[in-house]
């Protein structure tokens, strides 16, 4: 057997179960509201978490905590990621995507 690769396709036995988020620390991700279509419900609902990111003393003012994050859930193939990205470049802050099961194997 050249290469040595094993059962695993050449992958590093070691590396299972590692995460494969993506993290774009960069706040601008290139999309916004006006490249979503459809999902207008959602988009309303996420209009005023934009704007808690971009003017959080205003709501501190009045008692409210920021968020530490927000979870978007449905279906494969909805557009959550896309929504997800056009909050972060709406409010100018870094975008982090990960899968629910990674995000459960954080705490497991």
């Amino acid at each position: 057997m050249p290469g040595g690769g094993g059962g695993m396709g050449g992958q590093n036995p070691m590396n299972m179960g590692k995460a494969k988020s993506e993290i774009q620390m960069t706040p601008d991700t290139g999309v916004n509201f006006d490249d979503v279509a459809g999902c207008d419900g959602a988009k309303l609902e996420l209009v005023e978490v934009v704007d808690f990111l971009k003017q959080p003393e205003l709501y501190n003012a009045n008692g409210c905590r920021i968020p530490r994050g927000v979870i978007l859930d449905g279906p494969p193939g909805t557009g959550k990621t896309l929504l997800a990205k056009a909050v972060a470049g709406e409010a100018g802050v870094p975008f982090i995507s990960i899968a629910a099961s990674e995000f459960v194997e954080m705490f497991v």
